[in-house]
């Protein structure tokens, strides 16, 4: 950093040399003229400014500042246009690039430009354009819509065509050439969209379209163009208002379309846990059918190897308090339970019956007598 310093100083420095130098010169020529006035009178003393005395010193400031006007250091981030008496046109053709370069002294000078990048902004936002307060671009949409757009632009002065700049703009070309291509060609631009295309998906359109655009243009005024950028998008109060209505209407559009998708995912899941229900009681059912199909066959073979085991079986059914039953008379006389007779306090006992016809028989459970008792 101290050596670019040093480097880039080095003509400011030959200067201060030159300067120091002249005054010096003066200082010294006014006493040695005064000394020889009174000591020689003054024609000798005009003779004597013409002597090697004064010329010397004077040849040696001279070169010196001829030295600093010729001897021109360009920064790395600028290049040199010069400007010459002695060329055809007035300037260079090709402009100087960074480093030392040398140039005619007194019949040419060197006017720098920047060719680093840069940025200009055109924003509502008052502190951070290029021009204080709202910069913002204003314009109108193909439907009529008015809207604001903050921009920014990146470029920089090419620096083979930087002679071109100096002759078409000088040091006004972000007043007279950057700013109002900007604000021109975005209102171009706008024109061919409508409203709800800016608000939408096309808007990166709107972006390429701007960027290509200005390149092409920029490109043919000796500059370069590194990005465009379409920062914000203001829209007016009114189409605010519309599109924040719009979106309040589909929020609760998808808000109804949610509820009815729940309510209906509901009904579908109480359908199914019914159907679930029904299929288990239908497989209940099934299982005990198929219990009580198994049994039936069980039954059955035991029936068709003993049948005295149908009867019993009706009996064991029968209620605890029948105390009186009729069979047949050819069916064998089955006694009641030994429960039965001990509720009642008698004996079993044994009645054999005639058959006579087949006609029901009644049978009824002995009764105790009591014996007679003299009064």
């Amino acid at each position: 950093m101290t050596q670019n310093f040093l480097l880039g100083n080095i003509d400011s420095l030959l200067d201060l040399l030159s300067t120091i130098g002249w005054i010096l010169f003066a200082i010294y020529a006014v006493a040695l003229t005064l000394q020889t006035i009174f000591r020689r009178g003054i024609v000798f003393a005009f003779i004597q400014l013409i002597s090697f005395r004064i010329l010397l010193p004077f040849l040696l400031i001279a070169g010196i500042q001829l030295t600093s006007l010729a001897v021109v250091f360009i920064e790395p981030t600028q290049v040199g246009v010069v400007i010459s008496v002695v060329i055809p046109g007035g300037v260079r053709a090709t402009p100087l690039p960074p480093g030392f370069q040398l140039i005619v002294p007194l019949l040419e000078d060197v006017i720098e430009y920047p060719i680093f990048w840069q940025t200009y902004t055109m924003t509502a936002i008052p502190d951070e354009g290029e021009v204080f307060g709202d910069d913002s671009i204003r314009a109108r949409t193909r439907d009529g819509q008015e809207i604001y757009l903050d921009v920014s632009i990146v470029f920089r002065i090419d620096r083979a065509q930087a002679v071109l700049v100096h002759i078409d703009w000088q040091n006004r070309y972000i007043d007279d050439f950057v700013r109002p291509v900007l604000q021109g060609y975005v209102r171009d631009e706008v024109s061919q969209f409508t409203v709800n295309e800016v608000n939408s998906g096309r808007r990166s359109d709107l972006q390429e379209s701007l960027d290509l655009a200005l390149r092409e243009e920029f490109a043919s005024k000796g500059f370069e163009v590194d990005q465009f950028l379409l920062r914000d998008i203001t829209f007016s109060d009114e189409y605010a208002e519309a599109v924040e209505l719009k979106q309040v209407a589909l929020e609760q559009e998808l808000q109804a379309l949610f509820e009815a998708n729940r309510e209906r995912e509901l009904a579908r899941g109480l359908a199914d846990a019914v159907e679930i229900q029904a299929q288990g009681q239908a497989r209940a059912i099934e299982i005990e059918a198929q219990a009580q199909a198994n049994a039936f066959r069980l039954i059955g073979e035991a029936l068709s190897e003993n049948r005295d085991l149908l009867v019993y079986y009706y009996i064991d059914r029968l209620s605890p308090s029948i105390q009186t039953l009729l069979v047949p008379n050819n069916s064998p006389l089955i006694l009641p339970l030994p429960e039965l007779t001990e509720s009642l306090g008698v004996a079993p006992t044994t009645t054999e019956t005639v058959e006579i016809a087949p006609t029901p028989t009644s049978i009824t459970p002995a009764t105790p007598v009591a014996p007679a008792t003299g009064g």
